[in-house]
């Protein structure tokens, strides 16, 4: 029975070779398709060249747009080095997107890509990234309106010290939100009211709160800012960063004190705006996997962040981004 068995799993079909008779456009697929169109690779490529290696003596560099398809692989899909290196054998569609045939040449090495990521870390282009990508969405009509809506989530981190330095990471801590306890770090951001965009972003360690940040997530010409209960109280804080904006953020109860039916509505009404910031989280933490950190320290998961919110703004415009192109085409 068991020679008989991979006996089968050894036969060759027409399908094996590429000649498949069936086949379906997986989600995987469009998704890579939508981004290869609404990416501006062009502008993204020219902001890393000036630091990517160069052709020498020995062995020439893989392309810089190719390693970018892989980087951005990586964080759509939560891969790390080893497995977006397994996966680009494993997945058609994803050798497709990065451009790789395999009767040709093989994908690049977990080293490889590793050295890619250790570069845009160590120039600190996530940053210069997720800048350029709104500019192009500025560019392309997505204009930044006088709201924004701030908020911050937790990013976990392992709190466990069964490693090799016997500790956590000294760059994260643990802070309490109700009645349970959270290790890890906190991404602050500040939001489009209209377009749901995220235009501010702030890391900081979990146990930071979270007004300290409120003046970096405002770019100045905001008119309204909207915020939940714990950005309560800070008008001093929004008149220096955006003298005209008025504070809509939520009001707190107290102990001695519970809000006032008319506060509870007004609350309610604000509170209609301030869930769009939600959306921006569901994309980062939930469709493209950014729940936990992945390394250690807050500069190499700072960098990832700001990454990963720029391949989420692309997510949300992607569609007028493609509307746009078929007007120009048609």
């Amino acid at each position: 029975m068991l020679n008989k068995r991979i006996t089968t799993m050894k036969q060759m079909t027409l399908s094996t070779g590429g000649f498949d008779r069936y086949g379906k456009t997986t989600r995987r697929a469009a998704f890579l398709s939508e981004m290869n169109r609404v990416v501006p690779w062009k502008q993204l490529c020219a902001l890393i060249e000036p630091v990517y290696p160069k052709a020498g003596n020995g062995r020439p560099p893989v392309g810089l747009e190719r390693m970018l398809r892989i980087y951005f692989l990586q964080n759509w899909f939560n891969l790390s080095d080893p497995a977006v290196e397994e996966a680009l054998y494993d997945s058609l569609s994803m050798r497709e997107f990065v451009g790789i045939d395999l009767g040709r040449e093989g994908a690049p090495d977990e080293t490889t890509i590793c050295k890619f990521r250790h570069l845009l870390e160590e120039h600190e282009l996530g940053k210069r990234l997720f800048e350029e990508v709104g500019r192009h969405l500025q560019t392309q009509g997505m204009k930044v309106s006088t709201g924004t809506i701030v908020d911050a989530t937790i990013i976990s981190a392992p709190s466990s010290t069964k490693n090799q330095d016997k500790a956590r990471d000294p760059e994260m801590h643990q802070t309490k939100k109700g009645n349970q306890w959270y290790f890890g770090m906190k991404a602050h951001i500040g939001v489009d009211s209209k377009t749901k965009l995220i235009h501010s972003i702030v890391a900081t360690p979990a146990n930071e709160h979270d007004k300290h940040a409120l003046p970096q997530l405002l770019h100045g010409n905001e008119r309204r800012v909207y915020g939940d209960s714990a950005y309560s109280s800070q008008k001093e804080l929004i008149a220096q960063a955006a003298p005209k904006a008025r504070d809509f953020t939520n009001q707190k109860g107290f102990r001695n004190r519970g809000l006032t039916e008319r506060e509870q509505k007004k609350n309610s009404r604000k509170s209609s705006v301030r869930a769009k910031v939600e959306h921006a989280f569901l994309i980062i933490k939930r469709i493209f996997g950014f729940a936990k950190v992945c390394y250690r320290g807050m500069a190499k998961n700072g960098n990832r962040l700001f990454v990963v919110a720029a391949l989420a703004n692309l997510f949300m415009a992607r569609h007028h981004l493609m509307r746009l192109q078929q007007e120009r085409c048609a």
